[in-house]
């Protein structure tokens, strides 16, 4: 098998951007996912303003191998597409293991010029995961007296955390989220304190099933931020199950009109409408969606399994809208239906064909001339 096929055969790696200005705590999230995400594999490309990387050295003594830093510039400045795509194939490699890849941006940096190299990559390897940003809730004012463009960066986030929360008061802290609700309609916000964010909102983690000997020094950090914080405290998960088909329609109907609390929805959804008989990956942080169709197992049942993640959600009216989705008779509809959900389809790149050679040809290589 060539490098190409082999690459198309293994599942792209999540990219996720991590975007904010400087100081709203970007790196301190950071750091608490490396510790969170026990188990997971996170690659890290951190970006630095300045020819001393400080976040660099902050986050490096985690990933070790895992990690390329940028120094002297902005990521979206210092690099082009092509550049880019280097650095996430080194991270990409199968010898690595990574589950996902977090890029750290300059707080300087232009988030939509990120979005933009990773949608257009042409890395079979890797895929776009949706773009958080970070914000100071202490220094929300401020940062947008200084820096006019905060609401542009706001408009292209999937997800909004409102950081350091603890810095202001619940009156404060509910202005900010009406604020954010007026710049960027229909982006989740998910308050929170020091980075500290359930990482299964941003991607999933490999469960954490059994420790071999003694704790290790990661164990221990992990189990310290685990009772310091509490991060999953303040969150809810609903589980919906369904044998049968539901709705494409439907079904982007009740996406479209997900409650703002609502941050995070993963899972399997099966819609039997002919021709698109696979089972359906959905996978949405905030308001990023991706559908991606993969085989049935032999004895798999045809049903829709959905885990959502959120904060002050309500999960009877998550079931209902749900339950409202099911289809009894999915081979009335026709391929129409599946339009809105095909628009979020992630599209593997074909590996390309050999080229056929006529084994009475002589290799280039050792072609000869008759004078």
């Amino acid at each position: 098998m060539n490098s190409s096929a082999r690459a198309n055969s293994r599942q792209p790696i999540p990219v996720v951007v991590l975007a904010g200005f400087l100081g709203s705590g970007k790196t301190t999230l950071l750091n608490h996912l490396l510790r969170a995400a026990r188990g997971t594999r996170i690659g890290v490309v951190v970006n630095d303003f300045g020819s001393i990387e400080i976040d660099a050295m902050k986050v490096a003594g985690q990933v070790g191998d895992s990690m390329v830093s940028l120094g002297s510039g902005c990521l979206c400045c210092a690099v082009d597409g092509s550049e880019l795509d280097l650095y996430l194939g080194k991270l990409s490699q199968p010898q690595h293991r990574i589950d996902v890849i977090v890029i750290e941006a300059s707080g300087l940096a232009e988030p939509q010029e990120l979005v933009r190299m990773l949608v257009a990559s042409e890395n079979p390897a890797i895929r776009y995961g949706g773009m958080v940003e970070v914000v100071d809730a202490a220094e929300f004012d401020a940062t947008r007296a200084r820096h006019p463009e905060t609401d542009r960066h706001l408009g292209v986030a999937d997800l909004v955390v409102l950081n350091k929360t603890d810095r202001v008061d619940p009156a404060e802290s509910a202005r900010i989220e009406e604020v954010l609700a007026g710049l960027c309609p229909g982006i989740p916000v998910v308050p929170a304190d020091h980075g500290r964010i359930d990482p299964e909102i941003l991607f999933d983690r490999r469960p954490w099933t059994e420790t071999r000997g003694q704790l290790s020094f990661e164990d221990l950090l992990a189990e310290a931020e685990d009772h310091e914080g509490h991060a999953h405290a303040h969150y809810e998960s609903t589980e919906f199950t369904a044998d049968g088909a539901l709705s494409p329609r439907r079904f982007i109907d009740f996406l479209d009109g997900r409650p703002h609390g609502l941050y995070r929805i993963k899972g399997y959804v099966y819609f039997g409408v002919p021709g698109h008989e696979e089972k359906y990956e959905v996978h949405a942080v905030g308001r990023f969606l991706r559908f991606a169709p993969h085989p049935w197992g032999r004895t798999e049942p045809r049903r829709t399994q959905l885990v959502m993640i959120g904060s002050g959600t309500d999960g009877a009216a998550l079931l209902a809208g749900l339950e409202d989705c099911r289809e009894p008779d999915p081979g009335r509809l026709g391929p129409d239906t599946m339009w809105g959900v095909l628009r979020y389809v992630h599209q593997e790149p074909e590996p390309e064909p050999e080229p056929e050679r006529d084994p009475r040809s002589v290799p280039d290589a050792q072609a000869t001339s008759t004078p």
